[in-house]
């Protein structure tokens, strides 16, 4: 099964959940506004990717972030700590299936790994 994470109203999210539907390949989706993750979640996701790839440095949130708070982001518990007080810092989606783990959306990546 694949298991996909984001938010719903996130533009990358909507491309990957059309890809997805237009491949026919069945998943469930994980809203972090409805289902924030969990710590599990979040260090499973850091042994996949590492955790500076995890936070999206480019998204409103991360801005809204004073900047010593930004720069006191320095490994991957201090790191963990705000993924999870603010999921939507996180970048999406997480696509999840077996072995395979995709951070972001590339169709190139998808049709490889999971058609």
């Amino acid at each position: 099964m694949i298991h996909i994470y984001g938010i719903k109203a996130c533009s990358t999210v909507k491309k990957a959940l059309v890809w997805l539907d237009e491949n026919q390949l069945a998943y469930q989706f994980h809203d972090f506004k409805k289902d924030p993750p969990s710590p599990k979640d979040v260090k499973r996701w850091q042994q996949a990717f590492g955790w500076e790839p995890l936070i999206n440095r480019r998204g409103t949130t991360w801005r809204k972030i004073e900047k010593s708070r930004q720069e006191g982001i320095q490994d991957a518990i201090s790191a963990e700590v705000l993924m999870l007080e603010l999921p939507s810092l996180i970048k999406r989606p997480i696509l999840e299936s077996g072995s395979v783990n995709l951070l972001g959306f590339d169709a190139e990546e998808y049709q490889k790994l999971l058609a």
